[in-house]
């Protein structure tokens, strides 16, 4: 059996008194696209941040492609190939879409310091750029300003900055949220070729979506994963319908 791209141990972190991660034990094998649902305050986003870097656990081991990260700063983990999307847009709306998907380009080229140095005028990332907006759909809006964008084409935009990076594990904190349905539909079929190019986590509330794509399903109840499995298996699970899904997966 392959080994997992991300492995967490024991994983904990307090708040003050609250606890927000309680003992977390979770895997992603490679190709796996994981869904972590629960309910608003369960701890998925706390349990994003700890992943990503931007907060330290208390206790607990986070490895990642073989690697301890658990102590990393952001910037090491994004170098060993840990990329993440965000629950709010983040793309300059000043800079075309090519341009935003340029700049990460040049950014992994580590060359970042020439970031108002015309990036999408050169050709390697100019062809970098738009393969990676072809992948998500964006191909013919390469050159509109990313401030012009519908909400939806913004966070396909912001997954097409993720894939320039290269990842080895892409993060995906809710990338429906403010989303319509066609929208949605649209995103849903971007992710749905990208399964098997590389492993996702992705953190949702749309349970359409979550059982259209996840390969594997972990639900987060006041910070404790209280099952996972399939998702077959988890629409099933009378605990995860009695905690947070009720009938609506039945």
């Amino acid at each position: 059996m392959a080994e997992p791209v991300l492995h967490l141990d024991n994983l904990r972190k307090n708040f003050g008194g609250l606890v927000v991660t309680d003992d977390v034990t979770f895997e992603v094998a490679p190709r796996e696209l994981h869904a972590v649902i629960g309910p608003n305050g369960a701890g998925k986003t706390t349990l994003i941040n700890q992943i990503s870097g931007l907060i330290a656990p208390d206790a607990g081991q986070i490895r990642f492609v073989g690697h301890d990260v658990t102590m990393l700063p952001v910037h090491a983990r994004a170098a060993l190939g840990l990329a993440r999307t965000f629950q709010i847009t983040s793309v300059l709306p000043g800079f075309s879409a090519l341009e935003n998907v340029a700049l990460a380009v040049q950014a992994r080229s580590g060359t970042s310091l020439r970031f108002f140095g015309r990036a999408s005028a050169e050709t390697a990332l100019n062809e970098a750029a738009m393969t990676a907006l072809a992948d998500v759909d964006l191909a013919d809006r390469a050159e509109v300003s990313a401030g012009h964008l519908s909400h939806g084409e913004k966070r396909a935009l912001e997954l097409a900055i993720a894939l320039a990076m290269k990842p080895k594990l892409l993060l995906l904190d809710e990338p429906m949220a403010g989303a319509g349905r066609e929208e949605t539909e649209r995103l849903v079929a971007v992710l749905q070729r990208l399964k098997g190019r590389l492993p996702m986590v992705l953190v949702e509330h749309d349970m359409t979506a979550v059982f259209a794509l996840a390969d594997r399903i972990s639900v987060l109840i006041y910070g404790r994963i209280l099952a996972s499995g399939t998702p077959e298996a988890v629409r099933r699970d009378p605990r995860v319908i009695s905690a947070y899904l009720g009938d609506e997966m039945e």
